[in-house]
């Protein structure tokens, strides 16, 4: 149905449509960092040039090896790579 009447939401975001995966991955290195560095929101005081330092390391890492995995968490290079990307957009947005 698409009656904005009913339920206006015409050109809001569709969440939907984003693969759920990217945010399992992201959560999973998310749950490394926290327990690694002990706070949920310590990545927000991190400069931005240090994740995309980071993104690109693990993205050569994985063009090394797609299914390789980073030797210190033993998480898979992609999810770092999205997690890494997660704090790029957030840090590009003000967030």
């Amino acid at each position: 149905m698409t009656d904005q009447t009913i339920k206006a939401d015409a050109g809001k975001l569709q969440i939907h449509l984003v693969p759920m995966q990217i945010v399992k991955d992201i959560a999973q290195v998310r749950m490394y960092g926290i327990d690694k560095y002990g706070d949920t929101d310590s990545w927000q005081r991190v400069e931005l040039t240090r994740y995309i330092d980071a993104m690109l390391r693990h993205t050569l890492d994985f063009l090394a090896d797609p299914g390789g995995k980073d030797p210190e968490s033993g998480i898979q290079h992609y999810k770092h790579m999205a997690c890494n990307m997660a704090f790029i957009c957030a840090l590009m947005e003000g967030e």
